[in-house]
């Protein structure tokens, strides 16, 4: 079974026949491929051969879909996993072991902040939290000699701070270490941070690239630049045992990263997308530069409604000119702030809750990113975990909406949002 390759994808995010004319991209519903010869199985399973050897390692419904997002990210290589949380998990510890340490911004979705400062103290993987505005002096301060990687979101989660991606990549390049760079917000249709130094790019494809809220998943992009040689990666530049000692930076150059990632910790964690997720995830992807148009213009028409609003206390999008990160946003966010709003309500926790519950167009969900409105408090919901420290360091206000802006009528939002604030 062959991989459909890049240029077989078609303007509409299926794949070319024969003869040229699109068609959808099919479902390859299978666990298992059949193969002529024993010894074109044995080349799949040394990685002397291109193909598919178990849906559980790669298959051709999500290949399809990997080379779609590598190619809008600018990247050499992807690889589609089970959920955000696993392309994140998987990521790092394709180039970070026990006894080693990561360095993140401290605005971090909750997740992925209990992920990093609790779940891999149990892989003996130490992280360090800095502030994402620290000068680079104390940024490369908490650098150490075992430092594996830097990480951060370029749109955080739910404070939708911009991150300078170019500066945090020159210190991670400064010191010979890869940027790791949370694109889910942003999507490549805002932003590319390949254009801006970063070496590896993940995503949660349930948000913004599925758009509908019907498929959990996740990507890893590999930029193909970051030179793994520098000595401080030696698992890619070994030779692996369990591959009859090939080295991945001599096999496959500039795919190292990506193939290391798919046929070890794929291949043994399992975290992989389902074909039908993928297709589905594909499918929403066709729509996205119309859907982040939609979402963005919005959410700015949206945030100005908040921001004069007399029971609303603050309000934060990238491309309001009040937002701290509207200079950034116009470096990075071109095409648009995405459609990710916080705001502080007068009154605190309970003014809160009672804006939550009388919302009607808009409904609470633990989700962002899809064409409908959503509603949400991160201090006692996304974030509820962290102590109150973590909460403050992170930006999280007690009270604190997190607003995820559908691709409705924009005036029926606002309608709904202004009944549910004056609600006595």
């Amino acid at each position: 079974m062959k991989n459909f390759s890049t240029e077989t994808l078609c303007v509409h995010g299926g794949y070319k026949a024969n003869n040229g004319e699109p068609r959808i991209l099919p479902i390859a519903q299978s666990t298992t491929y059949k193969y002529d010869s024993a010894d074109e199985v044995a080349a799949l399973f040394d990685l002397a051969a291109e193909g598919h050897m178990y849906s559980r390692i790669s298959n051709p419904t999500v290949a399809a879909f990997e080379e779609k997002i590598a190619e809008l990210e600018g990247g050499v290589g992807a690889v589609g996993t089970s959920s955000g949380q696993s392309a994140t998990f998987i990521a790092i510890l394709t180039i970070c072991n026990a006894g080693e340490h990561i360095l993140a911004m401290n605005n971090l979705y909750g997740g992925t902040y209990t992920l990093f400062s609790s779940t891999f103290k149990k892989f003996g993987i130490d992280v360090t939290f800095v502030d994402h505005n620290a000068s680079d002096e104390e940024i490369e301060s908490k650098i150490q000699k075992n430092t594996k990687l830097i990480f951060g979101e370029t749109i955080g989660n739910p404070g939708v701070e911009v991150l300078d991606i170019e500066r945090i990549a020159n210190i991670a390049h400064k010191n010979d270490l890869p940027l790791i760079i949370d694109n889910t917000f942003a999507t490549p249709y805002l932003c590319r941070p390949f254009d801006y130094g970063a070496d590896i790019i993940v995503h949660s494809t349930t948000k913004f690239l599925d758009g509908h809220a019907t498929s959990v998943g996740g990507i890893i992009v590999d930029s193909g630049k970051f030179n793994w040689e520098n000595g401080k990666f030696p698992h890619l530049v070994d030779r692996d045992p369990s591959y009859h000692g090939l080295s991945y930076t001599e096999t496959f150059k500039e795919k190292a990263y990506i193939t290391k990632a798919r046929v070890v910790f794929i291949r043994d964690l399992g975290a992989v997308m389902t074909p039908f997720n993928a297709f589905l995830t594909n499918l929403g992807t066709e729509t996205l530069a119309v859907r982040m148009d939609k979402h963005s213009e919005n959410a700015l028409k949206i945030a100005q409604f908040l921001q004069s609003h007399p029971q609303v206390e603050w309000v934060n999008y990238p491309l309001l000119e009040s937002s701290p990160s509207y200079e950034l946003a116009k470096k990075y966010l071109k095409n648009g702030g995405s459609g990710i709003i916080s705001f502080g309500i007068k009154g605190g926790v309970e003014k809160g809750k009672k804006f939550i519950d009388n919302v009607k167009l808009a409904s609470l969900v633990v989700h962002v990113g899809d064409i409908r409105t959503h509603v949400l408090h991160p201090a006692s919901m996304t974030h509820r975990q962290l102590s109150q420290e973590q909460k403050e360091a992170a930006g999280i206000k007690e009270n604190m909406i997190r607003l995820s802006v559908g691709i409705e009528n924009v005036d029926e939002i606002i309608e709904d949002l202004r009944q549910a604030l004056e609600v006595e």
